[in-house]
This record gives C-alpha cells, structure tokens and sequence, in this order.
C-alpha cells in the first residue's frame, strides 16, 4: 500500500541547508563526516520571550519540515546546523516520521 506523503512537494518552497552529525567514530578514531544536503522544505518560525532575573530574552525557534528521507543512512537524525533565510541555526531535535510500514513519510527538523 502506498501512503500519502503528509508534507506535500507543492508546499516546500523554501531553501535549506541541513549539516547532519553522524554519532560514534570511525576506524580510525575520528568522527564520521557530516550529511550535507541542500532541500526545498516548509519552514515555520516561532518566537517565545524568555524572563530571566536580569533580563528578557527572545527566544527564535522554527520547524522544518521536508518530504520523504533525508538520511537514509542514519537511523535517527540527533543534532547539526541547518543555514535558512540567512541565519544559521542549530538542530535541537529531528524527527523521522514513519508509516505504517516503517517507510518515512517526512522529516521533521526543530531548530533555535
């Protein structure tokens, strides 16, 4: 059975830069290079104040998200850089969203 894809291509208009850190390390001791996509997606922002006893902080969070599998490869997607509209931020949680059938359906990319 095929199953509908939730974040349709028509709707992903923006561009993105994903840098995707790959967990543990090779034979050599070192780490494993990063993913580097360049991906249309549907980003939405978020802006949250913050109160701390000395100030008030903006917080500017966002989520992106994009159509199918992006890393294959990677069981699950733990942190990176991603650079949209200019401004270069860092992934605090990414989600494969799965079928029924254990394909993905879309990534989802939560970012600050």
């Amino acid at each position: 059975m095929k199953y509908p894809c939730l974040v349709p291509v028509r709707l992903c208009r923006t561009d993105i830069h994903v840098e995707i850190e790959r967990e543990g390390l090779d034979k050599y001791g070192e780490p494993y290079p990063k993913v580097v996509l360049d991906l249309k997606c549907n980003f939405q922002d978020r802006a949250k104040t913050i109160f701390t006893a000395e100030k008030k902080v903006v917080q500017i969070t966002g989520t992106a998200l994009i159509p199918g599998d992006i890393a294959p490869e990677l069981p699950s997607i733990s942190g990176g850089m991603v650079t949209v509209f200019g401004a270069r931020r860092r992934i605090v949680q990414g989600t494969k969203s799965r079928n029924p059938d254990e394909s993905v359906n879309f990534c989802k990319l939560e970012v600050v």
